[in-house]
């Protein structure tokens, strides 16, 4: 289904937010991960607005949502988390679907905590809850590496010691070998590059380690009136948010479901993993 696409911004403290809306019916809030944006939700979208209000937007400091001050780092998962509250507030008043993925799912499970009577059900997706596993420490150790990777010698080196830590080396397809011949770059081609470059700089610079500190609020969660549900990779291959997610899913009150794809199914499976998402909403409503 093709849905006409309304485009505004919500100034919150510290930050202007870009956000799209589309569709109809009960409100989607997609909060996307790491260095990624509202982008990352355009292939799965046209499968969902038939039945929901899609809310899709930029986190702050990330593309089109300029920060108004220096981010605090040490509180930026709840800094997030407000702005989804903020932006749920301004685009309805019933409360919520939420799906969120890597990084956002952990914004998901934070918004959950504090503000349940906004969330109806919230999909977290392989959140990278590093606290949640037995062996955290030596797993933040391994991300505060690579953001030290990062400041001695930039983007590039910072993310391949990202990709192997992390997990997520082995997922998304074959990469083209530097012998292949690659199109030439179109001016709008080079600026999504570039707009990537940056989002990944500041992923490395302020969120990667970040995330790595903060443990879900488990008991708030259980108490809420939000139901929890753990979303798996089918073929993810136990990489450091899968195991987050499983051991997410052994927490009481919480529901384990495998989704089609790896980490990144909602981008490479779309129309699948917009049939699951669909299922998962409607049976697990409150």
């Amino acid at each position: 289904m093709i849905s006409s696409v309304k485009i505004d911004s919500l100034k919150v403290p510290g930050a202007s937010l870009y956000y799209e809306v589309r569709g109809s019916g009960p409100v989607l809030l997609m909060i996307p991960g790491g260095p990624a944006d509202a982008n990352s939700f355009q292939g799965i979208a046209p499968h969902l607005t038939d039945e929901f209000t899609l809310v899709t937007y930029d986190p702050r400091g990330i593309s089109r949502s300029p920060l108004d001050e220096p981010i605090d780092d040490r509180r930026i998962v709840e800094l997030f988390a407000d702005d989804a509250h903020r932006l749920l507030a301004a685009v309805g008043t019933e409360p919520a679907f939420v799906f969120g993925t890597s990084g956002g799912a952990l914004i998901g499970l934070d918004l959950a905590a504090r503000h349940p009577q906004q969330v109806n059900v919230l999909v977290a997706h392989e959140p990278p809850a590093i606290a949640l596993l037995p062996d955290s420490p030596r797993h933040r150790a391994a991300i505060q590496d690579v953001h030290d990777s990062y400041r001695s010698s930039g983007i590039g080196p910072a993310m391949q010691k990202f990709m192997v830590v992390s997990g997520l080396e082995a997922e998304g397809g074959r990469q083209p070998a530097a012998s292949e011949s690659q199109p030439e770059p179109t001016p709008g081609m080079a600026e999504a590059t570039a707009q990537m470059q940056r989002n990944m700089d500041f992923f490395l610079a302020h969120y990667a380690v970040a995330v790595t500190k903060y443990e879900p609020n488990v008991a708030a969660l259980k108490a809420g009136t939000t139901r929890i549900v753990a979303g798996i990779g089918k073929d993810s291959r136990g990489n450091l948010a899968q195991q987050a997610s499983l051991a997410l899913a052994e927490r009481p009150g919480t529901q384990a479901v495998v989704f089609p794809g790896d980490h990144g199914g909602h981008m490479r499976h779309p129309d699948e993993f917009a049939i699951a998402l669909r299922k998962v909403l409607v049976d697990y409503r409150t």
